[in-house]
């Protein structure tokens, strides 16, 4: 039987990927959600099965999810998150396809304080966003840095969200994860970086039909969050660092936690609306166990 190309126009996944764009969803997101749907219909497609047939008997479905739940952890050697993200996005897919996902056990995940930079590796950071040419790219990173703010948020900030000069130095998220306001006090360090980029900003498009975004391309038009991305990529590629705008976030968020500050408070800065997601951040790191190991052998 002759199969649609995934990348034919009116192929379901091209479909879908257009009904992304239209949702609340950040550009990394949406793009994550179709590279894993991509990923799981050639599954099928090797296994020969049909999609549509499954979609009317839960069974056979579930059946199927449960074999690529175990692909994914067997052949692919995914973790226990990527396992769960893949199967989030399998059931937004039927979402989208107007069919109720069969409920596949999620994986336990291990109980460890989310990725964060240590001191040695924060340092050797800063040396190279100091190393930087543009000063865009040094307040994006720095920006990123000292408030914890996701990088959607950042790349909907706009010029009048930012306040650099005097004494209240502070960035406004008008409209973060949830839907929350919040304002995040800005230290010397990111504050510094953000007007030296504003002065640049000025210079460069004064007259010019250039959007309100804080960040913007060559052309005037806001940032895309990929752009950001790519700017932290960069950033921490040039000092030996795999680096994301979420290690940016962790590393902050860890580092206020480590420093004895209130859940309450950390959970503000960080936008987070129950504080057991905050609570992430006083578990151990996989270099605390690794100290703890390495300790016993000292005894």
């Amino acid at each position: 039987m002759k199969t649609t190309s995934l990348k034919a126009p009116d192929s379901p996944l091209e479909k879908y990927a257009s009904w992304l764009k239209r949702q609340p969803l950040s550009d990394h997101t949406a793009r994550a959600y179709r590279s894993r749907i991509k990923r799981f219909l050639a599954f099928l497609d090797a296994s020969g099965e049909v999609l549509e047939s499954l979609l009317n008997n839960d069974r056979e479905l579930a059946h199927v999810l449960k074999n690529y739940k175990r692909h994914l952890k067997q052949v692919d050697k995914s973790s226990p998150a990527t396992v769960n993200a893949h199967l989030t996005a399998i059931d937004h897919y039927l979402q989208f396809l107007g069919s109720k996902a069969p409920e596949i056990p999620r994986e336990d995940l291990p109980q460890e304080a989310p990725v964060a930079l240590e001191k040695e590796e924060e340092y050797r950071l800063l040396r190279s966003v100091a190393a930087c040419r543009r000063s865009m790219d040094r307040a994006v990173v720095l920006l990123m840095c000292h408030s914890g703010i996701r990088i959607g948020e950042c790349a909907a900030l706009d010029v009048d969200d930012v306040f650099v000069v005097g004494r209240k130095r502070k960035l406004i998220v008008r409209n973060g994860k949830g839907d929350f306001y919040r304002e995040i006090p800005l230290n010397n360090d990111a504050a510094e970086a953000v007007l030296e980029w504003l002065t640049d900003r000025k210079t460069k498009y004064e007259g010019k039909d250039a959007d309100r975004a804080l960040f913007v391309n060559p052309q005037g038009k806001r940032l895309s969050t990929a752009s950001l991305d790519l700017i932290v990529r960069k950033v921490g590629q040039a000092c030996g660092l795999v680096l994301s705008a979420h290690t940016l976030r962790h590393t902050l968020l860890t580092k206020l936690i480590r420093s004895g500050n209130d859940l309450v408070l950390v959970a503000e800065i960080g936008g987070h609306k129950r504080l057991e997601t905050t609570r992430r951040y006083t578990l151990p790191r996989s270099a605390d166990k690794e100290k703890a190991m390495a300790g016993l052998l000292n005894q």
